[in-house]
Order: C-alpha cells, then sequence, then structure tokens
C-alpha cells in the first residue's frame, strides 16, 4: 500500500521549529507571549492592509466581526451558500437570521445579481434591510469586491470578507480581506499556511481591532483586579501557534505557487477529457487554489455517480478526496432559513469534487492520481 496522500495537509517550512522552541525557551507557554504580536505584524506587512488581532479560529474572528458590525437578535445576515458551516454559524450565535444567497457557476462565488436582487426586494417590501453580508473568497477564488462593496453600500448593508481559505488570492492585484472594514483569515489544519489551528481578524480601523482584541480576552477591563463590564469571549491565539504561524507566513509565497503548479498539473493531465470542468480563475483576480476542485460528469445525476465512483476509487487506493461544499440551505440545520436564488450550486454539489492538493505531493503521485480518476470515471 502506498503511503497516504491528504487532501490538503501542514507543510512546514523550517523555520516553525525554531520559533516554537524559543518560546519553551523563554517559558511562553501560557497563552500571551511576544510571538502573538510580531505575528500580527508579520501578518499586515504580508497583506499590506490593516490592523490585526490573533484569534483562536476563523470561526472566532468572524464572530467578532459580525458582533463589530452591529449585528443583533432578529437581524438578517447574508451569507454565501456555497461554503464551510463556519462561514454561517457565527450568524446564529448572535441570534441572527441567515439567508443563503446562490452561487454563480461562472465564478463558483456568491451570484452577485441575485444578491442584488434579494436587496432590491427586501427594500420594495419595506422593514429592515440586512444588516451585513458575509461573503466567501471560496477555495480561494477572489470574489469581485468592487461589484460587492458597490451594491452593499447601495443599500446600507456592511459586508465581512470571510477570507479563510484565500490568504494569497488577489483582486485587483490586492489581497482578499483588504476590501471591506472587517475580514478574517483562518490557520486550520488544511489551509495554505496553518498553525495547527487558529485564525486571524482583520479591520481598516485601528479602533476596531482594538476592541476585537479587548472582546477576545474576556473583555476584561482595565484594572489591577479581574472585572468586567461587558461580556468577552476566550478567543485569543495561544504564544505558540502564534509561533508556528511566524515560520509559516515565511513560506507562504511558496506554497501559493506550489498550489497553482499542482492545479495546472491537473489541468495539464485531464484537461481535455470532455466529462471533467475544473474550478475557472475570474479574469479580475489570482486565485490561490487552495484545493484543485472540478464538476464530473454531464449533469447532476451523471455526476454525482461519476464523483462518488471517482472518490471511492481515490479512497481504496489510499488517497483523499472530498465533494465541494455541500451548501448551507441543504443542509439539515439550516433547513428554516431563507435562500435566495434558481439552487445553481445544487447541481454543482453533486458533480463536484476536491481533488488531493497537497503541497508535498510528487510529479508521480500527481500521475497515479491522475491515471486512477480517468479509470475510475470510465467505469
Amino acid at each position: 500500500m502506498h503511503d497516504r496522500i491528504f487532501l490538503s495537509s501542514p507543510h512546514m517550512g523550517g523555520s516553525e521549529l525554531r520559533y516554537v522552541e524559543q518560546a519553551f525557551a523563554d517559558n511562553y507557554i501560557a497563552p500571551v507571549g511576544p510571538h502573538i504580536p510580531a505575528f500580527e505584524q508579520e501578518f499586515e506587512a504580508v497583506i499590506g492592509h490593516g490592523h490585526c488581532v490573533a484569534v483562536a479560529s476563523g470561526t472566532a474572528a468572524l464572530h467578532l466581526a459580525l458582533r463589530l458590525a452591529g449585528v443583533s437578535p432578529g437581524d438578517e445576515v447574508l451569507c454565501s451558500d456555497l461554503t464551510f458551516i463556519a462561514s454561517a454559524s457565527p450568524i446564529v450565535y448572535l441570534g441572527a437570521r441567515p439567508t443563503f444567497i446562490d452561487a454563480d457557476p461562472a465564478t463558483w462565488n456568491l451570484d452577485l445579481e441575485v444578491l442584488e436582487a434579494h436587496l432590491s426586494a427586501r427594500r420594495r417590501a419595506g422593514g429592515p434591510m440586512p444588516r451585513a453580508l458575509v461573503v466567501v473568497h471560496l477555495y480561494g477564488q477572489p470574489c469581485d469586491m468592487d461589484a460587492v462593496g458597490a451594491i452593499c453600500a447601495e443599500y446600507g448593508v456592511a459586508v465581512v470578507e470571510d477570507a479563510a481559505e484565500s490568504l494569497g488570492a488577489l483582486h485587483q492585484g490586492r489581497q482578499t480581506g483588504t476590501f471591506s472594514t472587517t475580514a478574517v483569515f483562518s490557520f486550520n489544519g488544511n489551509k495554505i499556511i496553518t498553525c495547527g489551528g487558529g485564525g486571524m481578524f482583520v479591520a481598516k480601523d485601528k479602533a476596531l481591532a482594538d476592541k476585537a482584541r479587548f472582546l477576545s480576552t474576556q473583555a476584561r477591563d482595565a484594572a489591577p483586579h479581574y472585572q468586567h463590564s461587558e461580556l468577552g469571549y476566550n478567543y485569543r491565539m495561544s504564544n505558540i501557534l502564534a509561533a508556528v504561524g511566524r515560520g509559516q507566513i515565511e513560506v507562504l509565497a511558496a506554497r501559493v505557487e506550489q498550489k497553482r503548479a499542482l492545479f495546472a498539473g491537473y489541468v495539464e493531465r485531464l484537461g481535455a477529457q470532455p466529462w471533467i470542468e475544473f474550478m475557472p480563475e475570474v479574469p479580475t483576480g489570482r486565485a490561490n487554489r487552495w484545493l484543485t476542485c472540478a464538476l464530473l460528469g454531464d449533469d447532476a445525476a451523471s455526476g454525482y455517480r461519476m464523483r462518488e465512483a471517482v472518490r471511492l476509487a481515490l479512497e481504496e487506493a489510499n488517497i483523499e478526496s472530498r465533494p465541494i461544499w455541500k451548501p448551507m440551505h441543504m443542509q439539515p440545520v439550516f433547513a428554516q432559513d431563507a435562500f435566495a436564488g434558481p439552487g445553481a450550486d445544487e447541481a454543482m454539489f453533486a458533480r463536484g469534487l476536491c481533488l488531493p492538493s497537497d503541497t508535498k505531493m510528487t510529479e508521480a503521485d500527481l500521475d497515479r492520481v491522475c491515471e486512477l480518476v480517468v479509470r475510475a470515471a470510465r467505469g
């Protein structure tokens, strides 16, 4: 049996251990330590924008962003439908109601026409408008933030960028997560760089970042004793995780190029097959290709059978793949919530597969994966 090929596993660059050993030598094993502000500053330098707060997860960062956007119980919050549940869960944490916006098959990101139509209908109906939009840069594909920003400004809707999957991706030459008042990134174990966990809250304004930092440390007031005038969260990143993150930041550019090279390798080997459509790249941006994703089969029904045949064949060969995200409006936990759009992402889900995108894969690994995909697809 071959060694397992993972979908996207951690890939250390070399400096991570040195930073962690430094934390041990200095005895900064408790959560607070010097690697945290250093990581935040280095992240700010990489994205070229804003003020950063390192937190326990991307989900925590999004929870903070929505709270600081003024989301309250009963509010409507719009959210990309084709995404991971962490994009939507914090909406519910705050007692708000998600409305999921369908995906555009041309970009895989939220459908801008559906978004505008929904907001226009809300305005005509009167009553409160949605409080915020969580817009996801799906699988590292940059969303058209110029258009999103213009639409939401017209209707007075706050925008929070979920850039959890898109570190290293560019829209109009700028890093995703730098176009809205607040944005979030993730360093989960499968992301393009990882701390083994953790996330980053990013704000244009220092005052917002300071408030997020305050809330993330249990909202402790400035007093010699423990005093709290409002409720906060235990959301700060640990010094050890930040040490790992500092090493990972150093190899981000290399990881983006490796991910894009993997995608190009798949297209070279499989792109001529009539039964596969790779996730496109928008002309206004540069995707980081965090995961190489494709639609298999000719329609939803045949695609599902082909997708599952390929996925199971790969798993039998000790190779990890997985279906693309199941749309949020199809999730049982959100069955009672609203959905806007024709359901284009339902057909995409039926056909969609994430292929192994591990930056430690060799050319021989890629050849073997593609040979298995072709064999399974042909039955």
